[in-house]
């Protein structure tokens, strides 16, 4: 069997896994936050968190197999585990960014909902003015 074969495979195995593993993570931790993030809204945080894990395997999963395809010809397992450095280098370098621009898009949601909690007053009003002009005219 051709080295590069080999390194195909174990690059999708290795891949797969860590985008399975990385999904599950942020996942299953990442339900905290959005739940803060749509103020305990349980039914919205479980969709809202079941759509980033749809997008974020269809854009991790195919980058990964975009990334597959290499025009060099491996011929010593040195040069397999090179290649594979090299391309799993590369996703764990997509994954990381894409990590953080979700933290840091949802990080921007949480701080307006906050604000917008701040802004209700504390108590409701205990007694309302009648703007001058209206009401029974005073002689």
């Amino acid at each position: 069997m051709d080295l590069t074969v080999v390194a195909y495979v174990i690059y999708l195995v290795v891949s797969i896994g860590l985008t399975v593993w990385v999904s599950c993570t942020l996942s299953r931790n990442g339900r905290v936050f959005l739940a803060d993030v749509l103020r305990g809204n349980e039914k919205l945080t479980d969709a809202v968190n079941h759509l980033l894990v749809v997008g974020f395997y269809l854009v991790n999963l195919g980058f990964v197999t975009l990334y597959l395809q290499d025009d060099a010809t491996l011929a010593t397992a040195r040069q397999v585990f090179e290649a594979l450095s090299k391309r799993l280098g590369v996703v764990l370098l997509v994954l990381g960014p894409m990590h953080l621009g979700n933290v840091f898009a949802l990080n921007k949601f949480r701080r307006r909902g906050l604000m917008d909690r701040e802004q209700t007053p504390p108590v409701p009003p205990q007694a309302y003015t009648q703007p001058a002009g209206y009401g029974p005219a005073q002689a």
